[in-house]
């Protein structure tokens, strides 16, 4: 038995028939050949070569026909649309190659079906389309609109025979997109007629009593409705016309899926939905005579019908943020029953029909908000202008070379900036991943982390645990995320090298019994021509500097000082009781008569030699504090911030022992301080503290201590700073913390 007898010839007419329906309405701008070709090819494919089923069991060039009909009558593609739609599925089947058609056909038609095919592929990525990165990956997929229009029209076409299909599951997946991909593509192009049509057949499959039932009720009370409809009107319409106003009204019934989704937000049965239809007025208003007329309008009704103030929505004073402007009103009307009226101009129903297009072409403004509205409502202006679909293929999504998505291996879609590289793509997981990044498997093959990533790139990040950030990653990432992140992994990865090495330097130093002192590597650090601590330690982490050569350095120094430091005599040796006291009688607090000071001031300086002083426990005074000394009984000096706990008292029983001290030169150790923190337990803020710490160079945290209690926590942080400049800017950053309530020194 020949293939071709397995199409009955009942099929065979009826497909026949609608092809010619096709070229009918192609002929204006398909040639006679192209039509001829496009035959032929059909005809040896689906009658010589019998196509199987797809998989939602439909005849594959039924939908097709029915894709192309619905393209050219309800959307206006024209060639190029058309003729790709027609022979796109032999590109898929082998049967045709796209240089093929470029050459029979032309660009625009092999442009277009390689668009189809690169979104078709997306869905063999992905295990669910569902995301807003899905849609907007899709459309950066598309390129040439006319793709997505064609992806509209098919789903259409899909849902409207799929009435026949047998495959529950792929029903089902083919309804939910058709809900919450399609549906709202074509409301945002303005096809509010497909839209709804989407909206109510995915409804019908996936809540298939409900929309029975809505459905069943809206033909039973139809002829009812639209007899309340009329005698509602009648009247209305007499005394706007004795008022002189030019108008036109329109009665509209909700779409089955509106009133379901009405029905589900506020818990009531169809027979509580009372706005099941509109009554809508649209007044032919002078520019300066809208707002005045509407209201107008609105005294005239509620004259008639008593309003419900609770439902009054006035978007005419302050429209919605999309441009609409209308006023709602709800009255009841004959037989008691609430009707919905809304009162606009022709201008404002061309903006609520036709959204953001329509409101600029009025405004003569172009769009705010950029990226993907912005576009998809140039094009929406473009189909509504009624202009040449064919120049579609001008409107190339050029805003998504700002963008790429991309897949994880499990189907998930990420978005980064175009010209993102493996490891950007790294860091956008996680900081851990990105630290340990050593490469990555792009759809399969293997690349280094410079491998610039494109859309609908499959990507597997391959890591390492001994792979460790480098500074040259900041020459290879290309996103300010993932370069905040590796500046701050190389931070802390500096301060922990740091901390291990001078470990390290202090162990071999007390090998040969010798102690570690701050002053002798700082001038360590400088002969050897390190400008910062940091990046000494730094070398000798790396090897770079050899460690051996450090202490031997080290060594040389503290010889020299050795050597060259005099040896003062006994009786030279400077303490604190050799300092004269001044006269403390010209002093006004009589409280303190009998209080003297050193006729000299106590200078803390690095240099200082000869005087026996210590820094107090009680108040721990770094560079830059207000200061005072006090004479201990061994006659060495210890010195106390002036805010010290203890000052008072010192002052009042022993004022006599007090010296003047200051500061001199420029702070060259580094103080350890404890703050005191409190705030909010909120998640992450502990995070937060320590990360701006993190990020200075000149501050090292050496432990942090926090406790939570009634939804607050209070903990003692302890750092090294170098002076108080430092200290205050530190507070300063730490009380920005969101959640930090008091940062104080203790």
């Amino acid at each position: 038995m020949n293939k071709s007898d397995n199409l009955t010839d009942g099929v065979q007419q009826i497909q026949h028939d609608s092809l010619n329906a096709v070229f009918e309405l192609a002929r204006e701008f398909v040639s006679h050949d192209e039509e001829a070709y496009v035959r032929e090819r059909i005809e040896k494919y689906y009658v010589s070569n019998v196509a199987e089923p797809d998989i939602y069991g439909l005849d594959s060039l039924e939908r097709v026909i029915s894709t192309a009909l619905i393209a050219i009558n309800e959307i206006g593609l024209k060639r190029d649309g058309v003729l790709a739609i027609l022979l796109f599925r032999f590109v898929e089947t082998d049967s045709m190659t796209i240089a093929e058609i470029r050459d029979k056909l032309g660009k625009g038609v092999a442009d277009i079906i390689s668009g189809i095919s690169r979104v078709h592929s997306l869905y063999e990525k992905t295990p669910t389309v569902s995301s807003e990165n899905f849609r907007n990956l899709l459309l950066s997929f598309a390129e040439d609109m006319r793709v997505i229009l064609i992806m509209i029209a098919d789903r259409v076409s899909l849902m409207r025979l799929l009435k026949n299909c047998a495959n529950e599951a792929a029903m089902r997946r083919a309804s939910e997109e058709a809900s919450y991909l399609y549906a709202p593509l074509a409301h945002k192009l303005g096809l509010y007629v497909l839209k709804s049509e989407l909206e109510d057949l995915s409804l019908k499959y996936l809540e298939h009593d409900a929309y029975y039932h809505i459905r069943e009720k809206l033909n039973a009370t139809k002829k009812s409705r639209d007899a309340y409809i009329n005698r509602f009107i009648v009247p209305i319409k007499e005394k706007l016309e004795q008022h002189g106003l030019k108008f036109h009204i329109k009665g509209r019934t909700k779409s089955i899926n509106s009133i379901w989704q009405k029905m589900k937000k506020q818990r009531c049965p169809f027979e509580g939905v009372y706005d099941l239809f509109a009554i809508r007025i649209i007044l032919d208003s002078e520019p300066e005579r809208e707002k005045m007329e509407c209201w107008q309008v609105y005294s005239v009704i509620t004259d008639m019908y008593q309003p419900n103030p609770k439902r009054l929505r006035d978007w005419l004073s302050v429209p919605k943020s999309n441009g609409y402007e209308s006023l709602h009103i709800t009255v009841l009307g004959p037989e008691n029953k609430w009707v919905e009226v809304q009162i606009r101009t022709s201008r404002m129903d061309d903006i609520a029909e036709h959204g953001l297009a329509a409101h600029w072409r009025y405004k003569g403004v172009k769009s705010e908000t950029g990226g993907l509205d912005e576009w998809l409502s140039s094009i929406r202006a473009l189909m509504e202008a009624g202009d040449d679909l064919q120049v579609m293929d001008q409107f190339k999504t050029s805003m998504y070379e700002k963008e790429i998505y991309v897949f994880t291996p499990t189907g998930d879609i990420r978005k980064l900036s175009a010209g993102a590289t493996v490891l950007d793509f790294a860091f956008h997981i996680h900081s851990k991943v990105g630290c340990q990044c050593t490469g990555a498997k792009v759809n399969g093959r293997i690349v280094n982390l410079r491998h610039k990533l494109q859309s609908g790139d499959q990507v597997q990040i391959l890591t390492s645990a001994q792979q460790k950030p480098r500074r040259e990653w900041l020459q290879i990432a290309s996103t300010s995320r993932a370069k905040s992140k590796i500046r701050l992994a190389l931070k802390e990865t500096i301060v922990k090298e740091i901390s291990i090495t001078k470990e390290m330097i202090e162990r071999r130093l007390k090998n040969r019994k010798v102690e570690f002192d701050e002053g002798i590597i700082q001038q360590l650090v400088k002969k050897m021509g390190f400008r910062e601590v940091s990046d000494f330690y730094k070398n000798v982490a790396d090897e770079t500097l050899d460690i051996q050569s450090v202490v031997d350095g080290y060594m040389e120094i503290k010889n020299q000082r050795s050597a060259t430091a005099p040896q003062p005599a006994e009786e030279e040796r400077r303490s604190a009781a050799d300092f004269v006291f001044k006269d403390d009688e010209k002093r006004a607090d009589s409280s303190r008569k009998n209080k003297s000071v050193f006729s000299d001031t106590l200078v803390i300086d690095q240099s200082q030699k000869g005087i026996d002083y210590t820094l107090a426990n009680c108040c721990r005074p770094i560079y830059g504090d207000d200061i005072f000394g006090f004479v201990t009984v061994s006659g060495g000096i210890k010195i106390h911030r002036t805010d010290c706990p203890n000052a008072t008292e010192l002052h009042k029983r022993f004022g006599y022992r007090i010296v003047d001290a200051k500061w001199s030169g420029k702070g060259q150790n580094t103080y350890s301080i404890t703050l005191r923190i409190i705030g909010n337990d909120d998640i992450g803020i502990v995070s937060n503290i320590t990360s701006i710490i993190s990020k200075d160079e000149k501050i090292m945290m050496r432990s942090i201590n926090i406790d939570s209690k009634d939804g607050l926590f209070s903990g003692n942080l302890v750092v090294n700073v170098d002076d108080t400049g430092r200290l205050q800017q530190l507070i300063k950053k730490l009380k920005t913390v969101k959640g930090v309530r008091q940062v104080e020194r203790i």
